[in-house]
C-alpha cells in the first residue's frame, strides 16, 4: 500500500528522466513494471475494512495484486459489503460467506445482485434472520431472492444455517439453474415440506454433502428424510443429523434408508438420545461403509446421570457419569479392532477431527 501511494510519483519521475528527444517516454519507461497476483481468502471485519478497501483498489498501482479467493465478512453493514465486493476482481471468487448480526431480506437483496458479476462463485453461506409469517410482502421479496440466486449460474453449495425457513423452502430454491451439491440448512425449524419439496427436487440426486442438525425430527419430519435419503444415496458422501432429537426409535426406522447411502464419508448424529445398544449396532451396520473416514456418536443415554428430557447442557459436566463413559468408549474402541476397522474414526468428541467441507470432498 505504501508502494502503490507514492507508484505515481515514482513513474513521473522516470518519466521525466527517460523522455527521448521527441518528448516521448522511450519503452523502457513506458513499460508497465513487474506484478504478483496473491491469492488470499479474506477474512473481513471493521478492523481490516478501511485498508483492505485501499489494497484492492482497481487503479493501485503497487507490485502486489490481490486475488481472494474466497470471502468471509464479519458484522459489517450491507453498504460496506457491496463497496468490497465492488473491488473484487471478479475472476477468482469461489466463495462468499457473509456473518451479519441480524441480517434481514432487505440486506440480503442489496447484496445478491452484486454477486452475480462472480462467474466462479461456487458457494455462498450467509444467515438471514427470522422470517415473519407468509404475507404478500414476503412472499415478493422471496421471489426477488430466488431470482437472484438463480443467476448464479455455477452455485454448488448454499449454506443458510440458523435461517427460519419453515415453509418456505421451495420458494428460495425454485430458481436455480442448475442442482446444488452441498446444502446447509442446520437449526432452520424446517416443516415436512420443505424436506418433502428437497425429495422431489433436481437438488436431491447431485447431493455429496447435506447438513439438517438441529431440525427436530420428531415433528414429523422422519418419513420425508427417508425419502430424501432414498434419493440422495447414490451421491451423499456427507451427512449430518447432529442435535436431531433422534430416538432409538427414529433411528431403528431410519437404518435400512441410511444403509442405503454406501459412500458415506462422514456421517453425525452427535447430540441424539441414543442408548449404547443402538450405538453398538449402527457400528456394526457402518462397518458396511466402505468409504466412511470419521463417524461423530453421540454419548449413550445410558452413562447419563438423568433422563434425556430432563438433560441441561448447564450442567454437562456434573451430568455424565465418566467411569461408564470410559468403558462404552474402550468397548466402541475395541470393537472396531476386532472388525478390523481401526482406521474408521469413531469419536463423541466433536471438536478433535474435522470434517471435511464441500471443496475437499
Amino acid at each position: 500500500m505504501e508502494v502503490s501511494r507514492h507508484q505515481q510519483e515514482f513513474q513521473r519521475r522516470g518519466s521525466k528522466r527517460h523522455k527521448g528527444c521527441s518528448g516521448a517516454p522511450t519503452t523502457e519507461a513506458a513499460e508497465c513494471p513487474p506484478g504478483v497476483d496473491v491469492h488470499a481468502d479474506l477474512v473481513v471485519d471493521k478492523n481490516a475494512y478501511g485498508f483492505l478497501c485501499e489494497a484492492l483498489q482497481p487503479g493501485a498501482a503497487g507490485p502486489l495484486r490481490l486475488k481472494c479467493r474466497e470471502l468471509q465478512t464479519n458484522h459489517i453493514s450491507a453498504f460496506e459489503i457491496v463497496t468490497l465486493l465492488g473491488s473484487l476482481d471478479p475472476s477468482c471468487l469461489r466463495r462468499v460467506k457473509l456473518c451479519f448480526e441480524n441480517l434481514g431480506l432487505t440486506e440480503f437483496l442489496v447484496i445478491l445482485p452484486y454477486l452475480s458479476r462472480f462467474p466462479e462463485l461456487r458457494s455462498l453461506k450467509l444467515k438471514i434472520s427470522k422470517l415473519e409469517h407468509s404475507t404478500p410482502e414476503l412472499a415478493v421479496t422471496l421471489r426477488s431472492v430466488a431470482r437472484y440466486l438463480g443467476s448464479l449460474s455455477r452455485l454448488q453449495e448454499l449454506n443458510l444455517r440458523c435461517t427460519w425457513l419453515s415453509g418456505n423452502m421451495c420458494q428460495i430454491l425454485c430458481e436455480l439453474q442448475a442442482p446444488l451439491e452441498s446444502l446447509d440448512l442446520s437449526y432452520c425449524s424446517l416443516l415436512p415440506p420443505d424436506l418433502a419439496f428437497l425429495s422431489q427436487s433436481f437438488h436431491a440426486p447431485a447431493l455429496k454433502r447435506l447438513d439438517l442438525s438441529g431440525n427436530d425430527i420428531s415433528q414429523g419430519l422422519l418419513e420425508p428424510l427417508q425419502l430424501l435419503l432414498e434419493k440422495t444415496s447414490a451421491s451423499l458422501l456427507h451427512l449430518d443429523l447432529t442435535d436431531c432429537d433422534m430416538a432409538d426409535s427414529h433411528l431403528e426406522a431410519l437404518l435400512p434408508t441410511l444403509l442405503r447411502c454406501s459412500r458415506l464419508r462422514f456421517l453425525g448424529l452427535r447430540d441424539n438420545p441414543l442408548s449404547m445398544a443402538t450405538i453398538k449396532n449402527l457400528l456394526q451396520k457402518t462397518l458396511e461403509f466402505l468409504h466412511l473416514d470419521l463417524f461423530l456418536y453421540p454419548l449413550p443415554l445410558d452413562c447419563y446421570m438423568w433422563d434425556w428430557p430432563e438433560f441441561d447442557w448447564d450442567l454437562f459436566d456434573e451430568s455424565v457419569d465418566e467411569e461408564l463413559l470410559s468403558a462404552a468408549e474402550a468397548e466402541i474402541s475395541q470393537l472396531l479392532v476386532d472388525s478390523g476397522r481401526s482406521d474408521l474414526i469413531w469419536t463423541d468428541k466433536p471438536y478433535s477431527h474435522k470434517a471435511p467441507d464441500y471443496f475437499s470432498l
